[in-house]
């Protein structure tokens, strides 16, 4: 007997997004289908015996990034190591299937970023190990703040060198419950103007440009997991060309 654990956040609208995340979903009820049908052939006469219509709903705006998702190599650059990077559709499944792993980085301060060490001594603490393949979340916290005004605005985030880290040791797919697997985006350009430095901006994300990884954003409820012994299953919509592709992301545990 399995359990799973549902580690994405609901798909809808939200006023307290921000604007470029906001999702517009349009329900359409039964009785609307009605004229529909019958415009495409089928007489009122012939409806089933307590037929009104089908519900529907068209996605009127969701940008890929808006809510729980994989992103893409293609979104880090359109090269990875002088390749031509993957695209959504072209990641591999067996990527997106695995023994999960929990890292537990709650302590961390807001704009102080996850460095190797802190990985590190986290493992030896709690007598850990990586393994190739795996599928390595980052649990931060900070999805209590997802769906507010600043969520964007708030959290830790993973270093460069901690993300190439995970990658030499064999991590394909790793995901955060932070809006972004950076450091907050408005405390990165904050920070790289007032340095005048280049190379702050995005650098978790530009290590893919040279390595080929996928890492996944706003994450929900790891507090429910055991640091280890559970699968992953995080299966991106298969969106050709595209750069990210939302996910049903679950947590798979024997009980």
């Amino acid at each position: 007997m399995s359990k799973i654990i549902d580690l994405s956040k609901p798909i809808q609208f939200n006023k307290e997004d921000p604007w470029f995340m906001r999702v517009k979903i349009k329900h359409k009820p039964h009785h609307k289908a009605k004229w529909l049908i019958r415009i495409i052939g089928l007489p009122f006469r012939l409806f089933p015996k307590g037929f009104i219509g089908w519900a529907d709903d068209t996605i009127e705006k969701m940008g890929v990034h808006a809510t729980t998702h994989i992103d893409a190599p293609w979104h880090y650059s359109p090269t990875t190591n002088d390749k031509r990077s993957k695209t959504i559709d072209e990641i591999p499944l067996d990527w997106c299937f695995g023994e999960g792993l929990v890292i537990d980085m709650k302590h961390k301060a807001d704009f102080d970023p996850i460095t190797i060490e802190d990985i590190q001594e986290f493992l030896e603490a709690q007598n850990l190990k990586l393994e190739k393949g795996m599928i390595v979340l980052i649990k931060t916290g900070r999805d209590q703040f997802n769906g507010t005004k600043d969520f964007h605005k708030k959290g830790t985030g993973m270093s460069k060198e901690a993300t190439e880290w995970l990658i030499d040791q064999g991590i394909k797919v790793m995901g955060i419950d932070a809006w972004g697997w950076d450091l907050p985006l408005p405390y990165m350009i904050q920070k790289a103007k007032e340095s005048n430095n280049p190379d702050l901006f995005w650098e978790a994300h530009l290590v893919g440009q040279d390595k080929e990884y996928c890492h996944m954003e706003q994450l929900v409820n790891l507090d429910a997991l055991p640091y280890s012994g559970f699968k992953v299953a995080a299966f991106p919509l298969k969106l050709v060309g595209a750069s990210a592709g939302p996910s049903r992301v679950v947590a798979i545990l024997d009980e």
